[in-house]
């Protein structure tokens, strides 16, 4: 719901200035987003009211996030087995995604505009890019959790 309201407040900052670029960048990274969506919908299902909306408004605002937030600066990076359910057509919201080790179903799915389904390649790090229609092999980087967070820890030095 905090990011509903963020959204409002940009939008009306951008209507009274007209400028985006003095908007700070924010990032959303949103782990497990089909479990967190199910988790969301049974809360709103057994705490709703007769005459309250039928989808909760936790996940009606994170889909007014995901429509309308990059207009705002607000972007999402989001982790899913397959962006099933309560996300539906929202899939369609995110310019890039990034899949690997995952089936010709899950292919056929997520990027259905990907003809014809790339081989799935099981080595560490080995993943496509999908964007703007082409499906692009790509290496991503391997940390451990200790890696990733001395990485963090230096850049965070680094800036003080």
């Amino acid at each position: 719901m905090g990011l509903r309201a963020e959204l409002q407040h940009r939008f009306a900052l951008i209507d009274q200035h007209g400028d985006v670029d003095d908007l700070p960048r924010l990032t959303l990274v949103f782990e497990a987003a089909d479990s967190t969506l199910r988790q969301l919908a049974c809360h709103w299902d057994t705490t709703r009211e007769k005459g309250d909306p039928k989808t909760s408004p936790a996940v009606d605002a994170l889909q007014d996030v995901l429509f309308a937030g990059p207009q705002a600066r607000i972007h999402v990076l989001a982790t899913s087995q397959l962006a099933t359910g309560i996300l539906g057509a929202g899939r369609e919201n995110f310019s890039t995604k990034v899949l690997g080790r995952v089936t010709t179903r899950t292919w056929k799915h997520l990027a259905p505009e990907i003809h014809p389904t790339p081989k799935p390649n099981t080595q560490p790090g080995h993943v496509h890019v999908v964007q703007g229609g082409n499906a692009h092999p790509t290496q991503v980087l391997l940390m451990t959790d200790t890696e990733a967070a001395e990485g963090i820890a230096a850049t965070e030095t680094e800036e003080d």
